[in-house]
């Protein structure tokens, strides 16, 4: 709502400027208030094309999220927020797409009907009636730009959608990668110089009149001037006439010394995307710098449910736990490339992090025939000398998430549905290494799956953890709720060592109001963070419950996984 009232504010007030401002008098005149609208549409365009790149840049907002001095815990919740800021200006950019387009149809009718035979340089038509030219703004540049951008931006919105996304994610991918040819029209589209402002206002006031100049028979006389000099038509202004003082001034009749004089407009489109384009492509190659080196793929793991373990070892890679990157295999796809959530992140001790990623679609299916070729094991983990050769893979990473904030409440609820576990798998992990280190001391882990097996990914995980937590005699520190939505008869996971979590699984989908009002109940007046990484239907609720108040003081903070 703030951006969308932003947006509106801009508009209005640049509409404004060109309805009143005097230096936009004559060309307003031919145009009317399809300049307006073209020029207002124009300023907004140029906030969002500015700004949608920001979200784009995973370094720069990494950076910010990872310190603490720089950014604030509020701080870095909004940057949370930066895929949905990002989309909210490609709709914005959409919009008002089509109104500048519109507004500069208009534009071309207008000079074509408009046509000013006193100041020629104003014009775009070369005389009155042309219009087939000036359906391209009578300049082929700012005219060929602007078609061939609206071809570009039509294919990124259209393939935005989430059907799209979801069915064929590769258009996806290759459309929006469109956006560099958009900027480089955008950049030549502006230097048409097509609509132009009067530069000397001071010796040409519009509406003013040369009284050394014969008026031509259509122009119409100021009523106070008739009235002064009722004698006076088109004949030469007299020189040693005097107008009455009074007539002088209170500046009924505005006497100019010479032809008004037009310019064309400066590109401002340039000051706009120049520093946020640059600040992106160097972020970009800074990335392929960081990942152009391939990384050791020390084991492959193939869990139940379509479910693949690829873990690596990098030199100098660091990453947080919650993080996320983004791996490209050249033999899957020249240029596609997706983002996984770490579960495994490398500490002082070993060097090994990995990723768990389901199979849904082309490229992960691909990627997983590669890493699994001539195996017909469920399980392949080989030492680094025995194992065969895997497919060049690149990491590119680690960026930020939320998820990073959950180790820096007191108390914090993570719920996870499906493969959505994966982010606090990492947590997990760095738990397992040692907790006392960090603000938290109270975990609730919310796990929701729709078959038995699916459980099996991190069952060890959950095991070794709870089994620490228990020998350090802190077993209150982390509560574990496993909910099974769908049953097929097996209400228990095989296997005596995970008789820790055949205790916790509990069958059917949580009952989330009753959940939030026990963990508020247990933590009164505290703050309590609250990280969900599932279905939208899981989020929704969580957020609502999130924002409501309860009779125990306790506030609850809503953070949700979003890949930029």
């Amino acid at each position: 709502f703030f951006w969308l009232s932003l947006n509106v504010w801009l508009f209005w007030k640049t509409f404004l400027l060109y309805y009143q401002g005097l230096q936009y008098y004559y060309l307003h005149q031919m145009l009317g208030l399809g300049l307006c609208v073209s020029r207002a549409s124009a300023s907004v365009l140029n906030l969002n094309c500015c700004l949608v790149l920001l979200p784009m840049c995973r370094v720069l907002l990494a950076f910010l999220r990872g310190s603490q001095k720089v950014a604030s815990r509020k701080t870095r919740r909004l940057l949370d927020k930066s895929k949905t800021f990002h989309v909210t200006c490609g709709v914005t950019i959409c919009i008002f797409s089509v109104l500048h387009v519109a507004a500069h149809l208009v534009n071309a009718l207008n000079f074509s009907e408009n046509y000013n035979e006193d100041f020629l340089s104003l014009n775009a038509a070369n005389y009155r009636g042309e219009v087939s030219q000036l359906y391209l703004m009578s300049a082929l540049v700012p005219g060929l730009t602007g078609v061939i951008m609206v071809l570009v931006l039509f294919l990124m919105c259209t393939a935005s959608t989430y059907a799209i996304r979801v069915s064929n994610y590769d258009i996806f991918w290759y459309t929006h990668n469109l956006f560099f040819v958009f900027y480089m029209l955008l950049m030549l589209h502006v230097s048409g110089g097509v609509l132009k402002y009067q530069t000397n206002l001071e010796e040409h006031p519009p509406g003013c009149f040369n009284p050394n100049k014969t008026l031509r028979e259509n122009m119409t006389l100021p009523k106070a001037f008739e009235e002064s000099f009722p004698d006076y038509t088109t004949e030469p202004f007299p020189e040693d006439l005097p107008l009455p003082e009074p007539f002088v001034q209170n500046n009924f009749i505005r006497i100019c010394s010479e032809e008004p004089k037009f310019q064309s407009h400066f590109p401002e489109t340039w000051f706009w995307i120049s520093g946020p384009l640059c600040l992106y492509c160097v972020e970009r190659l800074y990335r392929y710098i960081r990942s152009n080196k391939p990384v050791t793929i020390t084991s492959v793991i193939s869990h139940p449910s379509n479910v693949l373990e690829v873990r690596m070892v990098k030199d100098d890679f660091k990453a947080r736990p919650g993080q996320y990157v983004i791996l490209h295999c050249p033999r899957v796809s020249a240029l596609e490339s997706h983002p996984f959530t770490l579960t495994m992140c490398p500490t002082d001790t070993k060097a090994t992090f990995g990723v768990h990623l389901k199979v849904v679609g082309d490229w992960t299916e691909r990627f997983r025939d590669l890493l699994l070729l001539h195996s017909n094991q469920d399980t392949e983990i080989l030492p680094i000398f025995q194992q065969r050769r895997y497919p060049k893979l690149y990491v590119d990473g680690p960026f930020g998430s939320p998820f990073e904030e959950s180790l820096n409440y007191e108390v914090s609820l993570c719920v996870a549905g499906g493969i959505g576990v994966t982010p606090f798998a990492s947590v997990l992990n760095t738990l397992l290494d040692g907790w006392k280190c960090y603000k938290l001391r109270r975990l609730y882990f919310i796990w929701v799956c729709r078959d038995i097996e699916s459980f099996r990914w991190f069952a060890d995980l959950l095991c070794t953890l709870h089994n620490k937590l228990w020998q350090e005699n802190r077993p209150d520190y982390i509560n574990i709720q496993l909910y099974l939505s769908q049953t097929d008869g097996i209400q228990k996971i095989i296997g005596e060592k995970y008789q820790a979590l055949n205790s916790r699984l509990l069958i059917g989908r949580p009952r989330w109001k009753l959940l939030f009002d026990e963990i508020a109940k247990c933590n009164r007046r505290k703050t309590i963070g609250v990280f969900c990484c599932g279905p939208n239907k899981i989020s929704k609720i969580l957020h609502k419950l999130s924002n409501s108040s309860n009779s125990y003081g306790t506030r609850f903070e809503y953070n949700k996984e979003s890949f930029s």
